[in-house]
């Protein structure tokens, strides 16, 4: 079948599903700009992709290859009592999403190569068959959940920062965001530990640590750059000024997760306050008499 013609029946499960591509993207776990490319043409969807758009829109993979029985113009076999999924049903957002999350979860609790493809299948109340029908290896299982980490951060900080409109505020939040105070945030950065230490090693890994750390740096900039503007910080380097403090978050988040809880001068809240004094010391204007 032609790749074009594989493209225009994805295309028609994603109007089906009645949602953006963005975010069909994020159930099949994807990142959003490979799924641009694969339905403009410029670039193939792989066989565990297509498995997954096929579970997650309730259609066979043979249809969307065109090796089903029917015409090309034909609607996708939507699964019915005649057509019936595996007997174990896919949560909301799809088995690979459920795959990702638990995955992250087991990576927070026992570190990435402490958790067996059996630990995974057995959260998700599934086969190890099933896993690797989703991703056929560890490789691509640990990239999916990079992937999910990255944009579940991105969209915690959108989230929290929507409509505020002081930068010194909006700084002081996504200060207070990457702080490992509460037990997810403590989670989140056991994750992101271990995601560091395999990005040094893999390749794709660290491609994505680089474009992420990138976007975090890039996101902090701006928001100095509008500070500078308000008047609220001085005038300083907005690209050096979010390099020193990205990795003083870094810095100071390890030393708290490496450190015996409750341990004075090394839990969180006086990282927290160490970042705000860094930030009222290095950045904040001084106030006008």
């Amino acid at each position: 079948m032609q790749q074009d013609e594989v493209a225009a029946r994805v295309r028609h499960v994603i109007d089906a599903a009645g949602v953006s591509a963005r975010e069909f993207a994020r159930r099949i776990v994807i990142d959003p700009s490979k799924l641009s490319r694969s339905l403009n043409g410029t670039r193939r969807f792989t066989a565990a992709e297509l498995a997954r758009i096929a579970d997650i829109g309730g259609v066979d993979v043979g249809w969307l290859l065109g090796s089903a029985a029917g015409t090309a113009a034909a609607p996708p076999p939507v699964r019915s009592p005649s057509h019936p999924r595996p007997p174990s049903p896919a949560p909301e957002g799809g088995r690979p999403l459920q795959i990702v999350r638990e995955t992250v979860r087991l990576i927070a609790e026992r570190g990435f190569h402490a958790v067996r493809v059996a630990d995974i299948a057995a959260a998700c109340d599934t086969s190890t068959a099933a896993i690797h029908y989703h991703f056929p290896g560890r490789d691509e299982l640990l990239e999916a959940a990079v992937r999910w980490c990255m944009d579940e951060d991105t969209r915690r900080r959108a989230e929290a920062t929507a409509g505020t409109r002081h930068a010194g505020d909006e700084l002081r939040l996504l200060i207070a965001l990457q702080t490992p105070r509460t037990d997810q945030q403590r989670r989140q950065w056991c994750v992101w530990l271990d995601l560091w230490a395999e990005a040094a090693r893999s390749t794709t890994v660290g491609r994505l640590h680089v474009e992420y750390y990138r976007q975090w740096r890039e996101t902090v900039a701006d928001v100095i750059r509008r500070g500078i503007e308000q008047r609220v910080f001085r005038p300083v380097d907005a690209d050096g000024a979010a390099l020193a403090l990205t990795a003083l978050i870094d810095g100071l988040a390890s030393q708290v997760l490496a450190t015996e809880p409750g341990r004075p001068g090394t839990d969180a809240q006086s990282m927290h306050d160490a970042l705000l004094a860094h930030v009222d010391a290095c950045l904040s204007a001084p106030t006008r008499a």
